[in-house]
């Protein structure tokens, strides 16, 4: 039975909540008469109700009740300079003020592609689009055309976008006991999974078991090489030179989507790893804050993608390479080179010590996981595997997850509901310092809390 004293600290933590954010409330309830939930995007909700942001600039959030936040969302790790950079914001306006979009090809098309090309070791040639998820769908279109083959394999619990493929085992199997049944989200038709098959992350004896199994099928492995919405979940060391190997020996390709590791290095993750694959797709920061997506890869693999290409995959979009999203989009990328890399996962490196400093001192059994300037709170001493570790660690610790996420809104930090923390390079080290304040202060409020609710995370 729980406790008046943890009824209390809950209690305490959603009425300061709904003290602070009287606006927002207000603004939800008139929302739910237009919108299925008062919601058009499910990442962003959260009970009793979200906040409702009304500026950023840098670093910082101000919501329609006048209160300030510290900005470690960052629209889920797609502003990496934050808000409103006056370099980014110029760029837009220039090309808004010759035109949205004409219908037609555009010099800054070729230019940004060229940038890509040279910067990412994969790409010879890209094409864009308008968010990760169409990036995703056209590469896994293009390798099915490009191997004429109809499999593609993902990790269990892994996010690449939410299109049809990308839902299958959206969440992970957490009754598996080795390789994962497949399952889809609702909406999704069954006949789906026909042409998808599953591999635990970090597990290169499932994917290989998995391309014997089904030899001369399988067209492509698709992978984030840090899985971020399960819990920004490090890859093991040899892991992904591991795919690349296996990707070789059995003549399938081999995609990584880059959507949220691009920003861990000038190149993205397979620079910093060394590891190429054979196509990769891009979305969040390379649109400088605006809607964008990208693909691209190997030329004889892309050249599917050529409307003179005797079985061309036909890739339309009436946005696809707009000119204020690729003139924003370029900027943000000419802005953030390897020095600004450097310097944000210097950050996280900060950030996370003070965490893990923040649970010892309160006597918590938690850890963080990190990719450079991406980062995600667990309910456990160590740190998961994969995906399937991560949700069993999270189910572990009941309303914690969500507890934590209000009290650190009150505290003053806008992050994400699963315990991501997403950095920018507007950010300093005075603004990661007062975060970890802010995180040990949430700690200590919810200490009796987990001693009396969830003993197994009491140090």
């Amino acid at each position: 039975m729980v406790s008046a004293k943890a009824h209390e600290i809950s209690n305490n933590i959603y009425n300061r909540y709904e003290q602070k954010t009287r606006g927002s409330k207000a603004h939800a309830d008139v929302a739910k008469d237009y919108l299925p939930g008062g919601d058009t995007r499910s990442t962003v909700y959260y009970g009793p109700y979200p906040t409702y942001m009304v500026r950023g600039d840098g670093c910082r959030l101000r919501d329609c009740d006048g209160n300030d936040y510290l900005d470690f969302l960052n629209n889920y790790a797609s502003l990496i300079h934050g808000h409103a950079h006056p370099k980014i914001i110029e760029a837009a306006e220039t090309q808004l003020k010759k035109g949205t979009i004409f219908g037609a090809p555009s010099e800054i098309q070729y230019i940004y592609a060229k940038h890509l090309c040279e910067r990412v070791p994969s790409l010879d040639t890209v094409r864009f689009c308008n968010s990760g998820t169409e990036a995703t769908l056209f590469a896994l279109r293009g390798a099915r055309a490009f191997t004429g083959r109809d499999i593609i394999m993902k990790m269990d619990g892994g996010y690449n976008g939410t299109h049809d493929v990308g839902e299958v085992n959206l969440q992970p199997d957490v009754a598996a006991k080795w390789l994962p049944s497949k399952h889809v989200e609702p909406g999704v038709p069954a006949c789906t999974m026909e042409g998808v098959v599953i591999s635990p992350f970090n597990d290169l004896g499932a994917v290989e078991t998995i391309l014997k199994k089904y030899r001369d099928q399988v067209a492509a492995i698709i992978v984030e090489p840090v899985l971020g919405a399960a819990g920004i979940i490090e890859p093991l060391p040899g892991y992904l030179k591991g795919l690349r190997s296996l990707a070789d020996r059995y003549g399938v390709l081999l995609i990584f989507d880059e959507v949220i590791t691009f920003r861990l290095h000038r190149g993205g993750m397979q620079a910093l790893e060394g590891v190429t694959p054979d196509m990769t797709t891009f979305g969040k920061m390379i649109g400088g804050g605006l809607p964008v997506g990208a693909f691209g890869g190997r030329k004889d693999i892309m050249e599917v993608f050529n409307p003179g290409h005797p079985r061309s995959v036909k890739h339309g979009g009436t946005f696809n390479g707009n000119n204020v999203t690729l003139g924003a989009g370029l900027a943000a990328l000419e802005l953030y080179d390897q020095a600004a890399a450097d310097r944000i996962n210097a950050l996280g490196d900060r950030l996370k010590e003070g965490f893990d400093h923040a649970f010892e001192k309160t006597g918590i059994k938690g850890c963080v996981s990190q990719g450079g300037s991406l980062l995600n709170v667990h309910w456990n001493a160590e740190k998961p595997r994969n995906a399937k570790e991560a949700a069993l660690t999270a189910a572990s610790a009941g309303d914690l997850v969500k507890l934590l996420h209000l009290e650190m809104i009150n505290q003053g930090v806008y992050a994400a509901t699963r315990g991501m923390f997403a950095l920018s390079t507007a950010m300093s080290e005075a603004d990661t310092d007062k975060a970890v304040n802010m995180f040990q202060a949430a700690l200590e409020l919810l200490k009796p809390y987990v001693d009396e609710v969830l003993p197994h995370l009491a140090g």
